[in-house]
């Protein structure tokens, strides 16, 4: 394995390309990879040879078009007008994709695909979250050199000029969390939800076939370059049972997996690709893989805290942090940090719908699972010793012996977020935050971001706090939480309304024209069809199932607390699920609001249906629970 070729580096020239790819003929396809704006990635097997001979219009985006009904462009590519080319991006890292099924027997290794990332341009202009990225990392590099020459002495980084700094760098890391299972056997919610109370599992020993999946999985990253930081169990799972072979059965367990920072684009790319591999290594061993957010209600979801981080390079060379204040004792961060922090906290109604764009998204959003539930930030108790509150949004890392690790960490991603919008969206905001904030001193900034709700400040809105260093699931009611921190949205619906709630935030994303309306309108009307097409086609029928596996148990022995128990449960059934001719049930109420078009309704009937399913299961666990 070896003797492999796992990737060619970013801005390798055409011939050493050209002379890669006929050293190592197990490499018969190349697939040009593009982000739709759902996170999408297309994939298609293209002759190598074909590549060797047309290099050139791969390069001008002539060789290869796709069919805009085939990916997520709404309203973008129509039927009517659905040709998409897709030029390739030779700044970034291409990976080769092998088939550990399909081996080629005259050479004996496995034939591999060079997956290149590519853009998608339809009439003349790129529409893929690639490009949106991309484009807008040029903006805010360009916009940021412009103001630290204009304000050259930056509050806490006395040590860099403004007028020395040559290059901005934008660096990002995801963290991947996912479940693994045995396939077809249905996980025992109430045990492991026990066993995660209990933390039972998180830093456990893997044992077994998990622990080899993990282990294969760990080596092949690092041959492709990610430099793999840590493989561990997170805190969902139970102990599986080894059958009279010897062999493990019932696996169900959470992992975690953390690689090397890059620069932003390829951070993104490296995200999709390393969830390729963890999905192709487990299959392999006979296990499946699951990157939902919520795959299952009651524990844990799958999260994907996603980093940001941001250095500027001055005329000597050198890399500079330009979070890290110059003394870490004295000051969190520089006047850039707090900036970029702020215009990340004060913007995020609008960022917040490129995170959560799915119903599977918000549900894993709730109290009690360490997922953030509103817009709120922690520095830590003193700038001496750094701290880490896993119960807010946004999150500042710090060492104090390493100034290049100051960073933040949204927490409120997972695993299928379209990282190119969110990273796209964070940077803007934090242009915007960093404007506000570069003529004030780190103790001005310190004040602002820690205001109380009903101050008023310079740039952070007044009627909101936007940093606690307290338990925000446990110190605070709900009510609290949503009068200081803001109400989060309950449905794909509300959130993405944000976009017309708040149009000054959302000229704040637009400034750069990467995120430009079309764009934001494709995204956007992709996200509620989907919305849309899962509730009726996915989510009423499992709550249906739902409501009729909710039957009266026959007993001999019958108390009038299992009467009054069962009464309840069949007048809830009844109002979920049961039409009559004069009134509908709440699944027909939806259905219907959803044919037509009556969003606004939809999204408080769905928030309704998801409160009297949740009252429905407990009362039922009642129920069978005292029948004997």
């Amino acid at each position: 394995m070896n003797e492999l070729l796992y990737v060619i580096p970013a801005n390798s020239n055409k011939e050493d390309i050209l002379q890669s790819l006929q050293e190592h003929p197990e490499i018969q396809f190349v697939s040009l990879v593009g982000i739709d704006m759902a996170g999408n990635d297309t994939d298609e097997k293209i002759p190598v040879r074909i590549f060797l001979k047309d290099i050139d219009e791969f390069y001008a985006g002539t060789a290869v078009q796709t069919d805009g009904s085939s990916v997520v462009l709404t309203g973008i590519a129509t039927l009517n007008n659905a040709k998409v080319d897709m030029p390739i991006d030779p700044s970034v890292n291409w990976f080769v994709d092998y088939n550990m099924e399909n081996f080629d027997e005259t050479m004996e290794k496995p034939v591999g695909t060079l997956r290149i990332p590519s853009f998608l341009i339809h009439e003349g202009k790129r529409v893929d979250s690639r490009a949106v990225l991309a484009d807008t990392l040029v903006y805010v590099r360009k916009e940021l050199l412009a103001l630290f020459k204009k304000h050259p002495q930056v509050a806490g980084i006395g040590s860099v000029n403004g007028n020395d700094i040559t290059d901005i760098q934008f660096t990002s890391a995801t963290e991947l969390e996912f479940w693994v299972k045995t396939p077809l056997e249905e996980a025992a919610i109430e045990e492991m939800s026990a066993s995660q109370v209990l933390s039972e599992q998180y830093w456990e020993r893997t044992h077994g076939i998990v622990r080899t999946a993990l282990e294969q999985c760990l080596t092949v990253l690092d041959r492709y370059g990610f430099k793999v930081e840590m493989g561990h169990k997170e805190v969902g799972g139970l102990k599986a049972q080894i059958d009279e072979s010897g062999q493990m059965t019932h696996v169900c367990e959470q992992l975690e997996i953390d690689w090397r920072f890059a620069d932003a684009l390829q951070a993104a790319d490296n995200e999709l690709f390393v969830r390729t591999i963890v999905k192709e290594v487990f299959r392999t061993i006979g296990l499946e893989v699951n990157f939902k957010a919520k795959p299952m209600i009651g524990l844990a979801g799958n999260g994907e805290h996603t980093h940001i981080g941001m250095a500027a390079v001055t005329k000597d060379g050198k890399l500079h942090n330009l979070f890290t204040a110059d003394d870490q004792k004295k000051d969190f961060m520089s006047a850039v940090g707090y900036g970029a922090l702020m215009g990340l906290l004060k913007n995020y109604e609008v960022i917040n719908p490129f995170v959560s764009a799915t119903n599977d998204s918000l549900n894993r959003l709730k109290p009690g699972f360490e997922a953030p539930v509103c817009v709120v930030t922690s520095l830590g108790h003193t700038p001496e010793i750094p701290s880490r509150n896993r119960t807010i949004l946004a999150g500042l890392i710090r060492d104090l012996g390493n100034p290049y690790a100051t960073r933040f960490e949204l927490r409120a991603c997972n695993p299928y977020t379209n990282t190119y919008l969110v990273l796209a969206a964070i940077y803007s905001a934090c242009l915007d935050g960093i404007e506000a904030c570069v003529t004030h001193t780190t103790a001005e900034c310190l004040a602002e971001l820690s205001k109380e709700a009903g101050e008023t400040g310079f740039y952070l809105e007044r009627d909101r706090a936007y940093r606690s260093e307290d338990d925000v699931f446990e110190d605070y009611t709900e009510e609290e939480r949503n009068r200081i921190f803001s109400a989060p949205p309950a449905t794909v619906w509300e959130n993405m309304q944000n976009f017309e709630n708040h149009p000054d935030k959302l000229a704040v994303l637009t400034a750069g024209g990467a995120l430009r309306e079309q764009i934001i309108d494709a995204f956007c009307s992709g996200a509620l069809l989907r919305w849309k097409t899962e509730l009726i086609a996915r989510i009423i029928p499992e709550m249906r199932n739902i409501v009729r596996n909710a039957k009266e148990i026959k007993s001999d022995y019958v108390t009038d607390l299992d009467s009054y128990n069962w009464n309840k449960i069949n007048n809830l059934r009844s109002y979920l699920a049961k039409d009559s001719i004069d009134e509908k049930s709440l699944f027909t109420l939806l259905i219907h609001a959803l044919n037509d078009g009556d969003y606004a309704t939809a999204s408080g009937l769905q928030v309704e249906m998801n409160d009297k399913v949740e009252e429905l299961k407990a009362h039922y666990d009642s129920y069978v629970k005292n029948m004997i």
